[in-house]
C-alpha cells in the first residue's frame, strides 16, 4: 500500500484521443488503453470540440477505488489540489466548486473572503466556506492575478492589471468589470493601467 501515493504522483498528464465526452467525464484512449477521467464543466467546455489532447491529471487513491481527475489547464489542477487539501473538503466537492465558478473566480472569491459566493455552491455550507477561506486565503491572494491572465478571462495584460487593482481595493468583481468597461469606452486603446483605474473608480 505504501506505493499507492507514489502511483498517484506519477500520473500527472494524459495524452490521447477523446473517445467519449460528457460534461462530467471523458474517455481518453492513451496507447490503446481507455482511461475514464472525471472533469469539470470548465474542462468540458475547453475540449468539447476537440478529438484529442492532453489533460493534467490527479489520481485519487482510496481503499475501494482509484478515481482519475483531469484538467485542461494546469492552473485548474492547482486550485483543485489546494481545495482538497482543506480539512473536510473532498474531490467531489472540489469539482462541484469548479463546476459552479471558473478557477479564477473561485480563487478570487477565496482571496476576497467572499463567503456568500462560496455558500452559493451546492454542498458548501457557511462553516465549510469559512474554513476554506481561513486555510487558503493567503495562497489564493498570491495566485489569483496570475490565474486571471492564464485563463484568458481578460483581453490583455493592461486590462488584467487594472481589474486586479480594483479588486485589491475591495471592489466586487461584477462592479469592477462594469466600471472597467465604461473606462475603456472613453479611453484610448493603449491607455495605461493607472488611467483605466482612475476612470473606473469614477464610474463606481
Amino acid at each position: 500500500m505504501r506505493i499507492l501515493p507514489n502511483l498517484a504522483a506519477m500520473i500527472a498528464l494524459l495524452t490521447g484521443n477523446f473517445l467519449h465526452k460528457t460534461p462530467t467525464k471523458v474517455i481518453v484512449d492513451a496507447g490503446g488503453v481507455g482511461y475514464e477521467v472525471h472533469i469539470s464543466l470548465n474542462t468540458y467546455t475547453a475540449i468539447a470540440n476537440l478529438s484529442a489532447g492532453s489533460l493534467h491529471t490527479h489520481l485519487k487513491v482510496a481503499e475501494d477505488a482509484f478515481t482519475l481527475f483531469g484538467f485542461w489547464e494546469a492552473a485548474e489542477k492547482d486550485i483543485f489540489l489546494k481545495v482538497i487539501g482543506v480539512s473536510g473538503v473532498g474531490a467531489g466537492t472540489a469539482r462541484m466548486m469548479l463546476n459552479s465558478l471558473k478557477p479564477v473566480e473561485l480563487a478570487q472569491a477565496i482571496a476576497q473572503s467572499n463567503i456568500k459566493a462560496l455558500e452559493s455552491i451546492k454542498g458548501i455550507g457557511k462553516k465549510t466556506a469559512e474554513r476554506i477561506v481561513l486555510e487558503l486565503k493567503d495562497k489564493m491572494q498570491a495566485a489569483a492575478p496570475a490565474m486571471a491572465t492564464n485563463f484568458g478571462t481578460l483581453h490583455n495584460t493592461v486590462e488584467a492589471d487594472a481589474l486586479n487593482a480594483l479588486l485589491s481595493l475591495g471592489i466586487a468583481k461584477a462592479g469592477a468589470e462594469t466600471a472597467l468597461k465604461k473606462a475603456q469606452a472613453v479611453s484610448a486603446a493603449d491607455a495605461p493601467v493607472e488611467l483605466l483605474v482612475k476612470l473606473a473608480l469614477k464610474n463606481l
